[in-house]
């Protein structure tokens, strides 16, 4: 009797990372950093927020008193959105930010991206996300298109399966049925449609 066993799950964390407004054009430098520490940016794109954008992504922090103050921060530039990946993401994430309040990092962590980067509490250069529920809100909010591990299920597969594969699949099969093949089973079909 022969056990077949299932090759190793290799589980690769994400997160969000963002670069916020007054140190935008210390991008190259950071992205540098991020990658010397293991990180992979899975997906990068550079935008400015407008007040109710940032209201929605902070929506946790509705109600405090810095929150009017935060918004105003997170919209006064471009900002830059990156997902990372590896192993353990978001407490290494986490570890190589050090404090939120970059005036703590200074003194305890003098190492860490608030202390280098930030200037106090509210203007800490740089966005983490705490843990991995927080991650995969965050993530769908700065990049809707993009599959957070684990792989949905359920009426969330049903959603992206509906809005993404769907439309592609009764494309290129109406583009089938439009070139009506002589022989149904010639191996190698090319189509090309118009945006080829």
């Amino acid at each position: 009797m022969e056990l077949s066993m299932l090759p190793p799950q290799i589980y690769v964390e994400k997160t969000l990372a963002i670069i916020k407004p007054d140190i935008a054009d210390k991008e190259e430098e950071i992205q540098d950093i991020i990658l010397r520490s293991g990180f992979t940016i899975v997906q990068r794109r550079k935008l400015h927020l407008s007040p109710e954008h940032c209201s929605n992504f902070y929506v946790e922090q509705y109600g405090k008193m810095f929150f009017p103050n935060l918004t105003a921060y997170m919209s006064s530039g471009p900002l830059v959105a990156m997902i990372l990946a590896r192993h353990k993401a978001i407490s290494y994430w986490k570890e190589l930010l050090g404090p939120s309040n970059s005036l703590v990092a200074k003194e305890t962590h003098p190492d860490s991206l608030r202390a280098i980067y930030g200037t106090d509490e509210l203007r800490n250069a740089l966005h983490g996300s705490n843990d991995f529920a927080a991650a995969e809100r965050e993530i769908r909010f700065m990049f809707p298109a993009v599959i957070v591990e684990p792989i949905p299920v359920g009426q969330a597969a049903k959603d992206y399966l509906n809005l993404y594969v769907t439309p592609t699949l009764l494309k290129g099969l109406t583009e089938l049925c439009k070139q009506k093949p002589a022989d149904p089973f010639v191996r190698n079909i090319f189509i090309c449609t118009k945006e080829c």
